[in-house]
């Protein structure tokens, strides 16, 4: 019997009782009454939502309302929108071919920032493509964890890694959310977790710093960050359909 990699991860302090803490708040959020009618408008919102908060994480802050009306042309800001626009299309293509997936996630989250030999292209680097092929393992089916935890340990390796030029976080946070989708975890895309990562920007930079060491202290923290982003993803859910509602 082979043994899960990322099961231990579950034997670290609180993390089980956070990973359940986390999904049953998401749960609570899936049952608001504007996914009844309005889901596609609540879907649309997370998505402007989640690009605006990874873009801030890239240190590109822009006013919501700014970059609904249109009039942002920053490229990085442009990029994250693209990336979160495009998690529906890939879902499918995610568990089949990683690596593919992540070379198009960077190709939409880089255009009109690096190179254009170098769009899709992870860096030279043996130790970045050894990883990158352990991770695309993992989501390949190398392990039966939660996806909230799959989900979490993508995003932390990619920031590690950063296996790609330009804005390689905006390409992170969508490979997370990617797992989520494509794993029926979040299929519409209505966990704004990204959102909570901007809202707990010092927890979410340090606790990264903490995953790249690899103990067992820095993965605890990282994954109880994540587990916190992920319930304020879930009250931003309540939230958007609250005003959804409100202006129906």
């Amino acid at each position: 019997m082979t043994t899960d990699p990322l099961a231990p991860l579950l034997a670290l302090a609180d993390i089980t009782a956070a990973v359940e803490r986390a999904r049953e708040r998401f749960d609570q959020a899936l049952g608001h009454r504007a996914l009844r009618r309005h889901g596609g408008q609540v879907a649309a919102e997370v998505s402007l939502r989640s690009a605006v908060a990874s873009a801030a994480l890239e240190g590109v802050v822009h006013e919501r309302e700014e970059v609904r009306a249109g009039t942002v042309t920053d490229p990085v800001l442009q990029g994250a929108l693209r990336v979160a626009g495009s998690l529906p299309g890939l879902s499918e293509l995610w568990p089949k071919a990683p690596r593919q997936a992540l070379a198009k996630l960077h190709v939409l989250a880089a255009r009109d920032i690096v190179p254009e030999a170098e769009l899709g292209r992870p860096v030279p680097d043996p130790v970045v493509a050894t990883r990158l092929d352990g991770l695309a393992g993992l989501v390949a089916g190398g392990t039966k964890v939660s996806p909230l935890v799959l989900a979490a340990v993508v995003h932390g390796e990619l920031l590690n890694l950063r296996p790609f030029a330009g804005p390689s976080g905006v390409v992170a946070r969508g490979a997370a959310r990617l797992v989520l989708l494509a794993s029926g975890f979040d299929p519409r895309g209505l966990l704004a977790v990204d959102v909570g990562h901007r809202k707990r920007e010092p927890e979410y930079v340090g606790s990264a710093g903490a995953f790249a060491t690899g103990t067992p202290d820095g993965l605890r923290s990282w994954l109880r960050h994540y587990m916190a982003a992920v319930e304020v993803g879930a009250d931003q859910l309540t939230a958007i359909g609250d005003e959804i509602l409100a202006a129906a």
